[in-house]
C-alpha cells in the first residue's frame, strides 16, 4: 500500500493553490503539481511529501567521508537520502537523486524512522546521517528519524546546501548534533546563476547554525574560473572569521565535470594554495577533497 505523508511549512493562498514556506524559494503550487524540488505537491489543496519514508541511496560510511574531519573521527555512520533538491546547481555531483523523480505508481520500499534506527543499530553505526540529495527537501522525514535516533542513542548529521527557511531550520537544526553545510561560491551572482538561489540565504543558515552550539564544518568545492579568485576566497574567509570563528573545520574540494557543466577539473595546485591562505590566515583546521 502506498503511504503519502502530509507535509508541514506550508500555507494556504487562494484555495486551491497552496504556497511551501519549508525553503526561501516559497513555492507557489497548483493542485497536482509539485514544487521546484519534485518531492513536495499540492494534493487537493494541502501540501503532501513524497520523499517521506522513501529513501532511493542507503549506505554505511566512514563519517570522515560527510566530510566530517573532526566529529566522531573512526565511526560509522548510516547514511540515506531521497529523490529532490531546492537548488538547481549546473555542477551537481549527484544529479542522479537530486533531480530524479518518485513514480507514484512504483515507488520504492516505505522504510520507516523506525526501521532506518534499527538497521543503523544492526549496522553498528555511532550516527545517522542525512546526505546524498538535499535534506531539507524530506524534512519532515529527517525530523522524526531524528528524534527516534536520539532516543536510541545515536548521534544525528546532516549534510546540506543551507537553503532552509527559518522557520523550519528553527525545528530541524536543534536535533542535528553535527552539520556540513556548502557554500557554493562566495557571491550572489554565483549563486544567482549557477544555483538558482541565494548566497544570503545560505549564509543566514551557517550562522545559526553556529549559533546553536553544535558541530559545523564547511565546504566550498572550487570550480575554476567560477568561485576560484582569490578576492573571492579571502572574501569568504573574511566572512567566516567574523560571523564564526577560526576553529570551524574548512573544505576545500576539487571539482570533476559533472550535469551540466563543462569547465576543466580543479588543478590541484589551486586547491592547495588555497588551503594554504587559509592556514596563513590562522584558521585552524583546513582540508582538501577530491584531489
Amino acid at each position: 500500500m502506498t503511504t503519502i505523508h502530509d507535509a508541514d511549512w506550508w500555507e494556504a493562498e487562494k484555495s486551491p493553490t497552496i504556497r511551501c514556506v519549508l525553503c526561501p524559494r516559497r513555492c507557489l503550487i497548483k493542485p497536482g503539481e509539485t514544487g521546484f524540488c519534485g518531492v513536495r505537491f499540492n494534493g487537493d489543496g494541502r501540501l503532501l511529501t513524497i520523499a517521506y519514508g522513501y529513501p532511493v541511496a542507503i549506505n554505511i560510511d566512514p563519517i570522515e567521508k560527510k566530510p566530517l574531519a573532526r566529529f566522531m573521527g573512526g565511526t560509522r555512520t548510516f547514511s540515506f537520502g531521497t529523490f529532490g533538491c531546492n537548488l538547481n546547481c549546473s555542477f551537481c555531483q549527484n544529479d542522479s537523486l537530486s533531480r530524479g523523480h518518485y513514480q507514484l505508481r512504483q515507488l520504492p520500499q516505505y522504510v520507516t524512522p523506525g526501521q532506518i534506527v534499527e538497521q543503523a543499530q544492526q549496522h553498528k553505526c555511532s550516527s545517522v546521517s542525512y546526505t546524498y540529495n538535499e535534506p531539507t527537501v524530506f524534512a519532515e522525514y529527517v525530523r522524526d528519524t531524528a528524534k527516534v535516533a536520539a532516543a536510541a542513542g545515536l548521534k544525528n548529521v546532516m549534510v546540506s546546501n543551507g537553503y532552509i527557511s527559518l522557520e523550519a531550520a528553527q525545528e530541524i537544526y536543534p536535533l542535528m548534533d553535527a552539520a556540513n553545510i556548502d557554500m557554493k561560491g562566495f557571491s550572489e551572482d554565483f549563486y544567482r546563476k549557477i544555483c538558482g538561489a541565494s548566497l544570503k540565504d545560505v549564509l543566514n543558515s551557517i550562522e545559526y547554525f553556529y549559533q546553536l552550539g553544535k558541530h559545523l564544518e564547511l565546504t566550498n568545492l572550487v570550480i575554476p574560473g567560477y568561485n576560484d579568485d582569490a578576492a573571492l576566497i579571502d572574501a569568504w574567509l573574511d566572512w567566516v572569521e567574523e560571523h564564526l570563528d577560526k576553529n570551524v573545520p574548512l573544505h576545500f574540494s576539487a571539482y570533476h565535470p559533472a550535469h551540466k557543466m563543462a569547465a576543466p577539473p580543479t588543478p590541484v595546485k589551486t586547491v592547495l594554495k588555497i588551503r594554504d591562505r587559509a592556514l596563513e590566515r590562522g584558521f585552524q583546521y583546513v582540508f582538501t577533497g577530491n584531489i
